[in-house]
């Protein structure tokens, strides 16, 4: 007999030539902190060639435009091109994750502690107030005046990228305080969202969707565990907030919010069955009925193990991979294709637009955040984390300026113009390098953080 030992767990881990020269080299770069930027970063590429190789001709607009028409009866009629299907279906997936973070910061972890949060918080505020005052300024009283919200975003899987890179020069609290300003950021451009981007509001839709939230949460009070519940009412919420006006994405956001922090069963209950069943796996009977028996109380306790995590872990577990590797290279793919033929570089790249934005990624973010944080502190409204200096603050100020998925998102709302959204992405992608190298090169000149 075969020493179960020695046999592959899974087809991932075994020896055939699939998973020993593609699945597993795959599935260890998708483990790397820095992957999901590179991968964000070679789609935003790929758009740009895809636009403007000549061969290809205007095969990116005609593609991104091509119609999608769903009926459902009388009830239920969709009228998008692809694009808008990203940009307000897809990426309601992304701003459930989104949710998802905040939910589990803000119970759970680093944004729990008030004084702990206050820093990045307050820091946060900073660099989002100050990039979009230096846009208005530089766009105030014209019909670019809308785009202010823009160089605000922060891309968190750029910023993590790059401190990945610095390894050790960076210390873990500096990370921490980093992840915290950036989900405090995500806080606040969910909030200029729904707040200063919103078409005009369908007030029965709105109050649908608000229903059915309410339908949801009192469902999990009253111990429904059924996912196929949740993801059919949370489909039926996404349609209502969508057609409500209020963007639909922020329908993820809201059930993000609400996804359960606990687990359903404790470790006492795991723990139990775990051990009935082990019990009767050992009895050795193999009888049909005996063995159906330890099958089914094997199932059962497969059941316990996964409601044993809670369902907020589960659901970020599973879905942050499809949304850092599928859901946001797909929504680059679909809004960073700037036809740089159609426009006049040198004046898009010296105009208000692309000036406002480049310049409120780059400076905006080092000046706000850091004035902040200095205040905070000076306030006693915060302190630092331990082992972090105004030197790792100058430097994570400056790759916060790396604006890329959320500041492209926001110009989707903001603009009408296709010409002055390709402005403002032209400022995005040089505002986002310039932060991106400018914030590399403050945290490798400092001093290296020895460990302890």
């Amino acid at each position: 007999m075969a020493d179960n030992s020695t046999l592959p767990r899974t087809w991932v881990e075994s020896d055939r030539v699939i998973p020993t020269r593609f699945a597993r080299p795959l599935l260890r770069f998708t483990q790397l902190e820095a992957s999901s930027g590179v991968v964000l970063l070679v789609a935003a590429v790929v758009a740009l060639l895809w636009a403007n190789i000549g061969i290809f001709g205007d095969s990116y607009d005609e593609f991104w435009h091509t119609e999608i028409d769903l009926s459902l009866g009388g009830l239920i009629h969709l009228q998008e091109d692809l694009k808008h299907v990203v940009n307000d279906g897809l990426m309601t997936l992304f701003f459930f994750v989104v949710g998802l973070e905040i939910k589990r910061e803000l119970v759970v972890g680093d944004l729990r502690d008030r004084k702990a949060a206050a820093l990045p918080a307050i820091a946060a505020i900073g660099g989002m107030l100050v990039p979009a005052l230096i846009y208005f300024a530089f766009n105030a009283g014209t019909d670019a005046a809308h785009g202010w919200g823009i160089p605000m975003a922060t891309d968190i899987a750029f910023a993590v990228g790059v401190v990945a890179l610095l390894g050790s020069r960076v210390p873990s609290t500096a990370k921490l305080f980093l992840l915290a300003l950036a989900i405090a950021d995500d806080i606040g451009a969910i909030a200029v969202i729904a707040i200063f981007y919103t078409n005009d509001l369908s007030f029965a839709w709105l109050l649908t969707g608000v229903f059915l939230l309410i339908v949801i949460y009192g469902a999990q009070r009253n111990h429904v565990r059924s996912s196929a519940f949740y993801w059919i009412v949370g489909t039926v919420v996404w349609f209502a907030v969508f057609e409500s006006g209020v963007h639909a994405t922020l329908a993820g956001v809201a059930l993000g919010l609400l996804t359960p922090t606990a687990p359903y069963f404790r470790g006492r209950e795991y723990d139990r069955m775990a051990r009935e069943t082990l019990d009767l796996y050992e009895s050795d009977d193999s009888t049909t009925p005996a063995r159906e028996h330890v099958e089914h109380e094997a199932l059962e306790l497969a059941s316990v193990a996964r409601e044993s995590v809670s369902p907020l872990t589960r659901l970020e577990e599973s879905l942050h991979p499809w949304t850092s590797f599928v859901v946001i290279p797909i929504f680059a793919l679909a809004n960073a294709g700037v036809v740089f033929g159609e426009i006049d570089l040198a004046a898009a790249v010296t105009g208000s637009v692309a000036l406002g934005v480049s310049l409120g990624l780059v400076f905006g973010k080092i000046f706000g955040i850091t004035l902040f944080t200095w205040l905070a502190i000076r306030l006693g409204l915060g302190v630092f984390p331990r082992g972090t200096g105004w030197a790792d603050v100058a430097g994570l100020s400056a790759l916060a300026g790396i604006g890329f998925t959320v500041s492209l998102f926001i110009t989707e709302l903001a603009f009408d113009d296709p010409l002055l959204a390709d402005e403002a992405k032209i400022g995005i992608f040089i505002g986002s390098f310039v932060a991106g190298v400018v914030g590399y090169g403050l945290l490798r000149m400092k001093p290296e953080t020895r460990p302890g």
